[in-house]
């Protein structure tokens, strides 16, 4: 066998299966799903910190994301991606009371994924195309009641969270 014939051997059995599986997996992570780590313990029950999810992504999200979804979005004022429950959808009002229990359009939201509620209310009126996010600990989540602008943008959406990888005691779908 000549010096061509195993360039060719090579290019046909490892450099083009490599660069197509590439070019898959490339495809997959910027079209389909990625992988995301939660770095607090803002959805403690639901999501335990440090834990890695997969989420598959939104290309459109008015069509897309319902309440209760667990969404990963990105904060432009935080400057970082993160996850949180989607409480209030575009053009609705949120009431959270001084007890924690929150109200969508003046009707009592029934939120079974909240164990740990806290004493902070609020007024927000969701403007269209955006959405309102709170973390599931609500005692110990930094979420929309406290930033500047508690709103993030459709465009700033980009997957739902759907299932745990780690740590593997949490493997599994969420819920």
């Amino acid at each position: 066998m000549d010096n061509q014939q195993k360039f060719r051997k090579i290019m046909k059995e490892w450099v083009i299966p490599v660069v197509l599986e590439i070019i898959v997996v490339l495809f997959f992570v910027k079209n389909v799903a990625f992988l995301i780590r939660v770095p607090t313990g803002s959805m403690i029950p639901t999501i335990d910190e440090k834990s890695w999810l997969v989420a598959t992504r939104i290309h459109n999200p008015e069509k897309r994301v319902e309440r209760g979804d667990i969404i990963a979005f990105y904060s432009d004022e935080l400057d970082k991606m993160l996850i949180k429950r989607c409480i209030g959808l575009p053009g609705e009002t949120v009431d959270i009371d001084d007890d924690g229990q929150v109200y969508i359009d003046g009707e009592l939201l029934n939120e079974e994924y909240v164990v740990y509620h806290s004493g902070v209310s609020g007024h927000f009126e969701v403007p269209e195309g955006s959405y309102f996010f709170l973390g599931d600990n609500r005692s110990g989540s930094l979420d929309a009641r406290f930033w500047e602008d508690p709103y993030i943008p459709a465009e700033k959406v980009y997957g739902q969270a759907h299932f745990t990888l780690w740590p593997l005691d949490n493997f599994g779908p969420l819920k």
